[in-house]
């Protein structure tokens, strides 16, 4: 009998393990493919990594404004998906180091969770006084004729691709479409988006949605767009004043969005609604110790989210009280520019019936970012409670945002007064300053 058994080993399940193994409780983690999930696998890391290269690749093409000159420079595909594949072997075997250490017993194959506390794998039952259901999510395949063409990838093609196309196709301007088409757009691939919504990443501020357009002008955007068919290597679509128009590409990424992984758990019954497992702030089911964190529970389909829910649920069921807390959950989208932001957007806050006081500052502002990226755009908004002097959000654009955020989201966190704030003491020169000095503007 196990004091907990985890089904999945992405972020939210693999970080369960080890806290829970870490306090001594009898750990058993089923995964049915690797360990770190679609995360550390087929998407966060490998994404990054060759995000990365492309960025090099875009830096040392451009970089004479800094007295740098370096000729013939190339992009060689099959070595940066060499370097992707060295980091997440080398980051896999962390995870695995991990479970050892902690004591955490690892199973592959597939679990069958039917009812109770019983979980089935590869014929064997194993028992557990809790459950905690990290199933994860999968690519959102649009119900789009066509969609199915060979041309037609997901992120988990995309990222095993043996020859970089002449051109590409986004469909879907969100985060995961928008770093793909930054990564080949670094590269100088004719990179079109095609985005239903009237702006991309629906969920970001719009002052800093519009500049990342203005930055990213070697991508073309097609904003209200609707993708009507696909035959073959053309895209059909209507564009924003209802015209039909076709685009003709050598590669089409679906890029809509990710669906909870819920099918194996259809007859557990557990309580599923609108697709997703449905859990309280304490990331409890309507089964008694049965929890589900991450992706599969439709709430906040971040890798950082799933891994504090993981966190929340073995405080549970180690006794001591916790919840998960949405309000100060930071995001980024790793795109050049990077973009990040935590807390409540301008039009969020006066939906919510906040009266709020706003301030923006350009990147090129800041001393360390001038310095670096010379005049690329950028920008850092703040918004404030207008009776409280509370901080309710930060948005940022611009290259260091993701490792910024961080530091909003715990002032947001702590509901720091901005007065509170500006007593920080930041080093100089750092890019991290443009958050307090945006705030003196208010």
């Amino acid at each position: 009998m196990y004091d907990i058994i985890i089904i999945g080993a992405g972020p939210g399940g693999y970080v369960a393990a080890e806290r829970a193994g870490a306090r001594g409780k009898k750990v058993l983690i089923i995964e049915k493919e690797h360990l770190g999930g679609v995360c550390l696998n087929r998407g966060c890391i490998p994404t990054k990594s060759l995000l990365n290269s492309s960025k090099l690749y875009k830096k040392a093409k451009s970089s004479t404004q800094y007295g740098v000159h370096a000729e013939n420079v190339t992009f060689n595909l099959s070595e940066a998906m060499a370097w992707k594949e060295e980091v997440i072997q080398n980051l896999r075997s962390g995870v695995a180091f991990q479970m050892k250490h902690n004591k955490v017993d690892v199973v592959e194959g597939d679990a069958i969770f039917s009812s109770g506390k019983k979980v089935t794998v590869n014929g064997k039952d194993y028992e557990g006084e809790n459950i905690i259901i990290a199933t994860g999510s999968s690519p959102f395949v649009p119900p789009i004729p066509g969609a199915d063409g060979p041309l037609c990838k997901t992120s988990r093609e995309v990222l095993n691709l043996e020859k970089l196309p002449a051109s590409v196709v986004v469909i879907g301007g969100g985060v995961i479409g928008l770093e793909f088409a930054s990564f080949f757009s670094n590269l100088g691939i004719e990179t079109n988006v095609i985005e239903m919504m009237d702006e991309i990443v629906p969920f970001m501020d719009k002052d800093l949605a519009k500049v990342m357009r203005r930055e990213m002008k070697v991508i073309n955007f097609h904003l209200k767009s609707r993708v009507e068919k696909i035959d073959g290597s053309k895209v059909h679509y209507t564009d924003k004043k209802g015209k039909a128009a076709i685009i003709e590409t050598e590669l089409i990424i679906l890029a809509v969005g990710r669906k909870p992984n819920i099918d194996s758990l259809k007859d557990s019954g557990l309580d599923i609604e609108r697709g997703r497992v449905k859990v309280d702030d304490r990331m409890k089911t309507n089964l008694p110790g049965v929890y589900a964190v991450g992706d599969v529970t439709g709430e906040s389909l971040l890798a950082h989210s799933a891994s504090r829910m993981g966190e929340v649920v073995v405080q549970q069921i180690c006794g001591v009280d916790d919840h998960m807390r949405y309000n100060a959950v930071p995001w980024a989208v790793y795109t050049y520019p990077e973009a990040a932001g935590c807390g409540l957007t301008e039009s969020e806050a006066k939906d919510k019936g906040i009266d709020v006081k706003t301030a923006s500052m350009q990147m090129r502002g800041n001393g360390r970012f001038f310095a670096e990226n010379g005049k690329s755009g950028g920008l850092c908004k703040v918004v404030v409670d207008a009776k409280s002097d509370v901080l309710l959000g930060v948005h940022l654009l611009g290259a260091q945002c993701s490792e910024m955020i961080a530091g909003a989201a715990a002032m947001i966190e702590a509901e720091l007064r901005v007065s509170e704030i500006k007593e920080i003491i930041y080093p100089h020169p750092s890019v991290s300053e443009i958050i307090k000095d945006t705030l003196w503007m208010l």
